[in-house]
């Protein structure tokens, strides 16, 4: 069994930084005109949690084990409130998308931009302490897995666009 690693034990730059992100993120959602139904909106905002918790916990942990969130290597209540900062991201990514009018090619660049977006993020996750690599794990890694959940999130919303054209 794995021996418990401690990086930090004080309330620091780490959940500030969560807090801060959520906060303005929540902020940002609450003053842009409303574009999408109830629907789509919470499609919008639990798709950016569902997608971080499932990858977190499939290369997060064993057998892989690539990185660790917060303060220490097992999982700690604040870590659970680290993933509500990935709400305001999967519903930004689609209202610039819907906003922008974006069609055919346009979706690729699109999404390469919030891919890197996405890294830059995850680089000052990393410089605040908020994730903390392991094995050989470096965050040129993270760039395929942004790649494709952005474009598995925009497409998952257009099925969620079509089946609710379908039932109109």
């Amino acid at each position: 069994m794995n021996d418990v690693v401690s990086y930090d034990s004080h309330f620091n730059a780490n959940e500030w930084f969560v807090i801060a992100m959520t906060v303005l993120g929540v902020i940002m959602i609450l003053i842009l005109p409303k574009r999408f139904t109830p629907i789509q909106t919470l499609f919008t905002l639990l798709i950016g949690i569902v997608f971080g918790l499932i990858f977190d916990q499939t290369i997060g942990i064993p057998p892989f084990d690539f990185y660790d969130i917060g303060d220490r290597s097992t999982h700690q209540l604040f870590d659970i409130f680290s993933y509500s900062m990935y709400a305001p991201f999967g519903y930004l990514f689609i209202y610039g998308y819907k906003w922008l009018g974006l069609k055919g090619f346009y979706i690729i660049p699109y999404i390469i931009i919030w891919s890197l977006l996405s890294i830059a993020t995850e680089w000052v996750s990393l410089l605040v302490g908020l994730f903390h690599y392991k094995h050989g794990y470096k965050l040129i890694f993270s760039i395929p897995i942004y790649l494709f959940l952005q474009s598995i999130h925009y497409l998952l919303f257009q099925k969620l666009l079509d089946k609710q054209n379908k039932m109109e």
